[in-house]
């Protein structure tokens, strides 16, 4: 039996150097680049700043670790990939100075597995290299978190797919140099049979991009980095599709179970961010003759936030433990992922905004990271699937292990269990005898 909560010394020295490099490199980038889609844009003036960073943490060995090492990554399994990305959440930047920024680290992964050998030479090493962007296409407008509603279609015409149909929310498509559009095949099949995934490059004709989306209020409206997409006879070859036709939800999987749990990874460095800052500040305040800390309404506003994200990030390691130790996605994987997902907006809910009432009105203000924070709790409440859809998969999954009881009583009935413990054990009671 093997069972441990500590990391080994020679990885908790590389997790050292980043904590300090990403506190001392990466969150400044936060506060100077503050576009829509600066950590991403290749075109972006931060890309030049992000260089000669991303140079050191390649001579550290620490960049794209989620790859193996034949795709210039490391091949961390789960457990260290989430120890690096509860660091990495603490800055916007981050991810994409380690290179492992959404959604290209998942893309990566499609391309590596089912890209043709000349997808591969054309975009698959400069986007492990962190040149170029790329785009996961997989939502419509109509359809919510239903992908049984999807009317996106791609249809055979000799050695071309023709592509009809609206996108949304495609994250990164007005700078990526190609997308991974998501469409149906085949309508007289179930969605999950009749799905493909097609690469349709930038600039092809018959695909323009009607707008581009922000989360929340701060971007100039249509600037944003999530395009809204319509495809009007757009010809893509033939070899452009990823996988075999049908296949484009087993295609699919090779990117959104990882991304689900680095989601809830760097979710954890959100929080413990956060606390920091809850932390510095309530030592730092008086009211009432007092520092805030000593206010008893304070200290248990800190304990529930420890408990909370304590939990929550232990939960987040076992999870990805769970992943090392089955090297698939199976069916108590999922489960986890699913929970934790679930999970995640709740607990930031939760705990910035008790970070935020221990801040006051600067808590509501741009002065503090805390409103950024805010803002994208609903987004993490669904991208990658709803919370509600991912509670359904938990409770689906946990009820397998169950049954109905036999009789008009259920089995811990306490009057029918008494009847049978007085039969195994009732002759030791005195009046028994």
């Amino acid at each position: 039996m093997s069972w441990s909560f500590e990391t080994d010394s020679e990885f908790q020295e590389k997790l050292d150097w980043i904590d300090t490099f990403v506190r001392e490199e990466c969150e400044p980038l936060d506060l100077v680049f503050r576009g829509a889609g600066d950590p991403w844009d290749p075109d972006s003036p931060a890309a030049a700043a992000m260089a000669p960073l991303k140079e050191i943490v390649k001579e550290k060995r620490l960049w794209a670790c989620h790859l193996g090492p034949e795709l210039g990554g490391e091949g961390y399994g789960q457990v260290k990939l989430g120890l690096m990305n509860e660091i990495l959440g603490r800055s916007r930047f981050a991810p994409s100075v380690f290179g492992t920024q959404a959604p290209d680290s998942g893309n990566a992964e499609i391309l590596a597995h089912f890209g043709t050998d000349h997808q591969k030479a054309k975009y698959l090493q400069p986007l492990l290299d962190g040149k170029i962007a790329s785009c996961y296409s997989m939502t419509e407008p109509q359809a919510g978190s239903d992908p049984a509603q999807f009317t996106c279609t791609a249809t055979r015409d000799g050695d071309e797919w023709v592509i009809n149909g609206e996108k949304w929310f495609a994250s990164h498509a007005r700078f990526s140099e190609f997308l991974l559009v998501m469409v149906v095949t085949n309508t007289e099949v179930p969605i999950h049979e009749g799905a493909s995934i097609i690469l349709v490059e930038k600039g092809t004709p018959g695909m323009d991009i009607m707008r581009n989306t922000a989360v929340g209020p701060y971007v100039e409206q249509g600037n944003g980095v999530h395009g809204y997409i319509r495809f009007t006879d757009c010809r893509v070859p033939a070899d452009h599709l990823l996988g075999e036709e049908g296949q484009g939800f087993l295609v699919a999987q090779t990117r959104l179970g990882g991304g689900r749990v680095h989601h809830a990874m760097r979710s954890v460095g959100v929080l413990q961010k956060a606390m920091d800052m809850m932390c510095e500040r309530v030592l730092s305040r008086t009211t009432k003759g007092e520092l805030l800390s000593t206010k008893q309404m304070t200290q248990d506003k800190i304990a529930d936030c420890y408990t909370q994200v304590f939990q929550y990030r232990l939960h987040v390691l076992y999870t990805a433990w769970l992943i090392d130790k089955h090297k698939e996605y199976n069916r108590e994987v999922r489960k986890e992922i699913a929970a934790i997902k679930a999970a995640t907006p709740k607990v930031l809910q939760e705990v910035i905004y008790r970070v935020m009432q221990l801040h006051g009105s600067i808590g509501v203000s741009d002065e503090t990271p805390l409103m950024n924070m805010w803002a994208n709790i609903p987004e993490l409440g669904m991208v990658d699937g709803p919370s509600e859809v991912h509670k359904v998969t938990v409770a689906r999954t946990i009820l397998r292990d169950y049954e109905a009881a036999p009789g008009l009583f259920p089995t811990y009935h306490t009057h029918t269990q008494r009847e049978l413990a007085m039969k195994k054990y009732g002759h030791f009671l005195p009046d028994e005898k």
